[in-house]
């Protein structure tokens, strides 16, 4: 999967009917916008994972993890559907990404270290015990060192199984 990113503030977060089984508020459309004119409307599912359990409102700064090469309408504002969502934190980075057997990411910029305190779970909040280089994971980390690529101990990884 190929991730990319949006950031911004919510501007509305409204029901989104798929119109299936009267699904009506189990899904929701959230109008995110940069600060820079470009806005993002994310489809939130039931099986968008929300990082740290977080409640959005509208205000908040979020930053939506989607799959570039996923289909999507050709409408404007541009409309994808979040798998990740998170909560955008002076104290707190998360990035989502592919991690190979080195556990660095798909472009070569950040390496993790592991470490004892590294949580590790599933998105359903039970403990992973397998081996999280080559899969895509959800990366919550503090700082990073300068280097190239930056390294960083992340505090918890959630791994993302298919």
């Amino acid at each position: 999967m190929n991730f990319a990113a949006f950031s911004g503030t919510v501007m509305t977060i409204d029901d989104f009917s798929i119109g299936q089984n009267n699904e009506m508020g189990c899904y929701k459309i959230m109008s995110v916008d940069n600060g820079y004119g470009n806005v993002v409307n994310f489809v939130v599912e039931p099986t968008t994972y929300f990082v740290d359990h977080v409640m959005v409102s509208v205000g908040d700064r979020v930053t939506g993890f989607y799959d570039a090469d996923a289909p999507t309408p050709l409408i404007y504002p541009p409309q994808f559907r979040a798998l990740v969502m998170s909560m955008d934190s002076p104290y707190q980075n998360v990035t989502v990404d592919y991690f190979n057997r080195q556990l660095e990411n798909s472009d070569g910029t950040l390496k993790l270290n592991l470490s004892p305190y590294t949580q590790i779970t599933l998105q359903n909040g039970q403990a992973f015990t397998g081996n999280v280089a080559g899969r895509n994971l959800i990366v919550v980390y503090g700082a990073t060192t300068r280097s190239i690529p930056a390294q960083t101990t992340p505090t918890k990884i959630i791994v993302l199984c298919s």
